[in-house]
């Protein structure tokens, strides 16, 4: 299913004078330091491991995270590995795709200044070929567990008078279309129409959101599909930097999202595709 992240942050602003290096660095440290950041990361049945760097890297920068998951023996592998190497971690066991019960946890542990989501699924099929069971269960979690999980977060950011940032995993495919992928490209494109209108209901209390729209990413899940040729061949003849993404591609858009670097950003979409919707 993914992950989500949900932090708490405080941070402060330096100007930029033109040619100061000092002045700069200061600005640069303020924007991305995360020492202040209460982090809880819930990850779900797809590559949990394979997220263990870009998991590390939220760490490294200062915040204390929460680690949620079905599979709580990965789970606490994870949160045991990262207080080894001195970072703070915590786990929750969690089901991002019972609402209610997520409700529950984010209202119980909240409120969150960051919250990412990456709980997501795919069924492709043929459109002719789409069965009522494969639209819903794609659509419970890439759209409604998605859309629930948001507003918790900001019904707990709106009562607390905080501002935050939420981000959703999504993806390149909700700004085309792909062969074999109605249903996956309908649920993405609708991350989309929520997000900018949530944006505007929600920019005057401080709260951005914004999407993370990466191209096919290189895990253990994806690697059956780079194994064939053709569909190699394909996927790297449409990223125009002629490589699959890694995870590290998409954390980087993470911490920017996540920290005051990104404070002007929302209601827009973050296109880690290596120049895949370009044409």
């Amino acid at each position: 299913l993914g992950f989500f992240l949900l932090a708490a942050v405080s941070a402060s602003y330096q100007w930029l004078a033109l040619g100061d290096a000092a002045v700069f660095q200061r600005m640069v440290t303020a924007s991305f330091d995360m020492a202040a950041l209460s982090v809880e990361l819930a990850i779900g049945l797809i590559g949990l491991m394979s997220l263990w760097l870009g998991i590390v890297a939220l760490g490294e920068a200062g915040a204390k995270v929460t680690l949620a998951a079905r599979r709580v023996d990965a789970l606490n592998t994870l949160v045991d590995k990262m207080n080894a190497a001195g970072m703070k971690a915590e786990a929750l066991p969690l089901d991002v795709s019972d609402i209610a019960g997520t409700q529950a946890s984010v209202a119980s542990h909240g409120p969150f200044d960051i919250l990412v989501n990456s709980a997501g699924l795919a069924r492709h099929s043929p459109a002719l070929d789409t069965t009522e069971d494969d639209f819903d269960t794609v659509s419970d979690v890439n759209v409604k567990g998605a859309y629930f999980l948001t507003q918790a977060v900001a019904n707990g950011l709106v009562a607390a008078g905080k501002p935050g940032s939420l981000i959703n995993i999504s993806s390149q495919m909700a700004h085309v279309g792909g062969i074999d992928r109605a249903v996956y490209c309908a649920t993405k494109h609708a991350v989309e129409g929520f997000t900018k209108s949530m944006a505007i209901e929600w920019g005057k209390a401080g709260i951005r959101i914004n999407p993370i729209c990466p191209t096919f990413i290189l895990t253990d899940l994806t690697r059956p599909t780079f194994a064939d040729p053709e569909k190699r061949a394909w996927i790297e003849d449409k990223i125009k930097l002629g490589r699959p993404g890694e995870v590290e591609d998409i954390m980087g858009g993470v911490v920017f999202l996540a920290s005051e670097a990104s404070a002007m950003v929302t209601g827009t979409s973050l296109l880690v595709d290596g120049g895949w919707t370009a044409e």
